[in-house]
C-alpha cells in the first residue's frame, strides 16, 4: 500500500474543506466552532499548511463528508465510500416514500 505523504494529506484536507465549506473567514470560524478548535489551526488546515491531528480529524469527519472521503481513500478503504453513499440514497428514498404516503393520505380525505 502506498504511504501517506503529510504534505499531500494536508492539501487533500484543504481541498475537501474548501469544497464543502468555502474558503472565506466565516468558514474558518464555523469549523472552529463546530469542532471546538483554535481558529488559527483551522486556518492552517484551509491553507494546506498542515493537516489536523487525530482528534480533530475525527471531529471533522463528523461534520464533513468530503473529509471523511479523504480519510477513507487515503487509508485504502474506497469501498466504504460506496457503502456510505448507498446508505444515504436508501435513507433519502425512505424519506421520499414517507412524503408520498403523507400526500396520498391527505388527498384521500
Amino acid at each position: 500500500m502506498e504511504s501517506v505523504d503529510s504534505r499531500r494529506f494536508a492539501d487533500l484536507i484543504s481541498e475537501a474543506l474548501r469544497e464543502e465549506f468555502g474558503g472565506n473567514r466565516s468558514s474558518v470560524k464555523t469549523i472552529a466552532r463546530l469542532i471546538d478548535a483554535n481558529e488559527r489551526s483551522v486556518k492552517n488546515w484551509f491553507d494546506g499548511t498542515n493537516g489536523p491531528n487525530g482528534e480533530f480529524l475525527v471531529r471533522l469527519c463528523r461534520h464533513s463528508d468530503r473529509v471523511l472521503e479523504v480519510v477513507l481513500l487515503q487509508s485504502g478503504h474506497a469501498e466504504l465510500i460506496k457503502v456510505r453513499k448507498l446508505a444515504l440514497v436508501r435513507e433519502g428514498l425512505h424519506q421520499m416514500l414517507e412524503i408520498l404516503d403523507e400526500i396520498e393520505f391527505s388527498n384521500a380525505d
